[in-house]
């Protein structure tokens, strides 16, 4: 898969996308990013990227041009108009599923904006979709560009290492992760559940589930009505919702 971010700041995107298994993953040609810097298409002498509003208002904006010019520039060099995601808080708030469908696309192209935004022609011209990472406001779109690549890369077959470990996570299946252990089995008088060490594949599995009901529940109730829940597993998911008087960290253990 490859990634166009279009930016004002290349190497604050390259530098965070090129460790850990994102870097790896590209050493091994499972996904390409570039960072294609939006000031080297700015048609003046000084690459200036930015103008006043009309109608006046605080701040400044980018210009269409310079952002056009590096977009066409990608799309010369692929040789089709791919999907444009343009970050902002005013898009829809971004999910798993659409990191999976994303994931889908051969080229993407990853549009960050700066200042007070950018000229609203140019985004009519080529923006297909308008995504946030949340509520609130970033002086930039180059750290939702570096989730977005994140969370849709583990969707492509190969970067992670365990084939299923990208979607035996948390929202996978629309609720949290369960709980997870790892050696001693008792750490500061803390037990592993005695469920995972009974080498019972069926028994673990409903355990799982149930503790992701419940996690779910306790933390992020908003996602169980999409999360295909079973009558019993509602009445399970119930027995949390109908403790709200009690603290968060009590509400698993009911």
């Amino acid at each position: 898969m490859f990634f166009h971010i279009l930016t004002l700041f290349p190497d604050m995107v390259m530098e965070g996308l090129s460790t850990s298994i994102l870097g790896r993953a590209m050493e091994k040609g499972l996904i390409h990013i570039e960072a294609v810097n939006i000031r080297d298409y700015a048609d003046n002498k000084h690459l200036r990227v930015d103008d006043y509003t009309y109608g006046g208002g605080a701040g400044m904006l980018m210009r269409a041009q310079p952002v056009y010019g590096a977009y066409e520039a990608v799309v010369e060099k692929i040789g089709y108009r791919p999907r444009v995601v343009y970050l902002t808080p005013q898009g829809e708030v971004f999910r798993q599923s659409k990191a999976r469908e994303l994931a889908e696309e051969e080229h993407l192209i990853l549009l960050c904006g700066h200042y007070e935004g950018i000229d609203e022609r140019v985004l009519e011209e080529i923006v297909t979709d308008y995504v946030s990472i949340g509520d609130y406001v970033l002086t930039g779109g180059e750290l939702p560009a570096m989730v977005l690549v994140d969370a849709i890369s583990r969707m492509v077959p190969g970067v992670l290492g365990n084939g299923d470990s990208g979607e035996i996570e948390s929202f996978s299946d629309g609720l949290l992760e369960y709980p997870q252990y790892s050696r001693p089995e008792e750490w500061h008088g803390k037990h592993v559940p005695e469920v995972l060490l009974s080498g019972h594949p069926a028994n673990i599995e409903k355990w799982r589930r149930e503790q992701s009901i419940l996690r779910t529940a306790a933390r992020r109730p908003d996602l169980l009505e999409h999360a295909g829940l079973t009558p019993e597993e509602w009445e399970c998911a119930g027995r949390v919702l109908a403790r709200t008087d009690q603290p968060p960290e009590e509400w698993e253990k009911s």
